[in-house]
Order: C-alpha cells, then structure tokens, then sequence
C-alpha cells in the first residue's frame, strides 16, 4: 500500500463488525456501536466550537448563533432501516443510514451559511461525501437548509476510525420554520392539502425575510479586514482501527 493509500485508508465496517449480525437494539453490542457515532458527533461539535472561537476572536464577528447534537433513537433506526427494505444489520445501519449523528448550525444570514459550507469543506480531515442544497432547491414541503454529509475521524485507543455524521447549516428564519412544520407534522401525520400549502406559502414568506435581512446587513456591514490562519499541513498515517464488539 502506497503512502498516500495509507493515509486516506478508510475502515470498511467488515473489519470491525460481522457483516450479518443482526441489530438487536437491547443488546450491549448496539450500545457499542452507538458510542462511535457519540465519539463522531463530539468531533464535530469541538471543531465547529473552535472554528467559532476563532472567528470571535480575530474577526470580531460571530455568524452561528447556536449548535444543537442529535442522536437517532434506535426504534428510528430500525424503522429507517424496514423503511428501505434493508435487512436488520450492522452493515446496513453503517452503510444506508447517513443521518444518526446530526449536527445543526444555525446562522444568523445566508451568506453565513455558505461561507462555513466552504470552511468545512476545507477541513483538512473532514471527509465531504454529499452536499445538498435545499436553500437553492427547497423542498416540496418548503423545507430549506444546506445537508452535508460527512465522515468524520475519530481517534480510539485501537487507532482511527471514519463516522458518519450529517450536518445541517440553516438561518434563524430557517430553523424557526422548520421547527413548527415538523411539530405540526408530528401532531398529525395526514395533514390537510389546504395546510401543506400554507406551509409552503409562509416559508417563501420567510424565504423572502431573510433576504430582506440580509440585505440590510450588507448594507451596514463594516469592511474589517479579517486575519487567516493557515495551519501547516501534515501527512498523518491513518492506523488500521481494530473494533471488536
């Protein structure tokens, strides 16, 4: 294996787990995989903590207002899974489900959201698998927000491990209609046509707030020059990771 091979080696989920076994949601084995996508979702978070730090304290200008973790409950996971019509298993639940750690980072503008799309996207150690825009492209619900689906390294005492872990970048306003839509939708699965398209209707409304906002942010916004750090790149040799359930 070649050095650059070495270093961007990912562990496929047939060297930590049988690739058979069947989830049982109960058993000690799930508890164990699911500390993975904690150990994942922790990463991310210090990372994005730092980033904000960093921004606070040589740009003097903070664009996430705030940070929110999520873990999928397991009976999510196993309906997810039956939702595919995929086979109860360890590979399956790596492999097709993308979304069981998630993290959500509200901005306060647009133009927020895609500059720290772009900085992630930067991470040197961050694995980029998917983007979806759904600011450009919202969905049919009115749903807007930015999805990346990322790989994130984890260094265990076995070596390092990839795992999964969707992040979503959205405004207030985004978040503020994005919440109520799925109380809503919560409360009554079979929601009428007339209220589907109100929904609709009031996040272009709030579509339409938020450029507005933006729009007098630029026009206030002061031209600071902001200071880059570029941290000194480094080849790192990823250590084969040896998970045993």
């Amino acid at each position: 294996m070649s050095e650059k091979e070495e270093a961007e080696y990912l562990i496929n989920i047939e060297n930590n787990l049988v690739s058979r076994e069947k989830i049982d949601i109960k058993d000690k084995n799930f508890e164990k995989v699911m500390f993975l996508y904690r150990a994942a979702l922790k990463q991310l978070k210090t990372k994005i903590d730092i980033l904000q730090e960093e921004m606070k304290l040589f740009s003097e200008y903070e664009p996430v207002e705030y940070v929110t973790m999520r873990i999928k409950k397991p009976e999510n996971i196993i309906e997810k899974l039956n939702r595919k019509n995929l086979s109860l298993t360890y590979q399956n639940m790596f492999d097709e489900i993308e979304d069981i750690a998630g993290l959500r980072i509200v901005c306060n503008f647009k133009s927020d959201v895609y500059k720290l799309v772009d900085i992630i996207s930067g991470f040197q150690d961050v694995r980029i698998l998917t983007k979806k825009d759904y600011m450009k492209e919202p969905k049919s619900s009115g749903y807007r927000s930015y999805h990346i689906i990322t790989e994130v390294p984890v260094n265990f005492s076995s070596g390092i491990m990839y795992v999964k872990v969707e992040l979503q970048i959205r405004t207030l306003a985004m978040d503020f209609w994005a919440s109520l839509e799925h109380k809503l939708k919560y409360k009554n699965q079979q929601i009428s046509a007339t209220d589907s398209k109100n929904l609709v209707k009031y996040a272009k409304v709030i579509d339409g707030i938020d450029e507005s906002m933006l729009k007098i942010s630029n026009n206030i916004e002061n031209s600071n020059p902001k200071l880059i750090i570029e941290a000194a790149e480094e080849k790192v040799k990823a250590k084969k990771f040896n998970f045993k359930l």
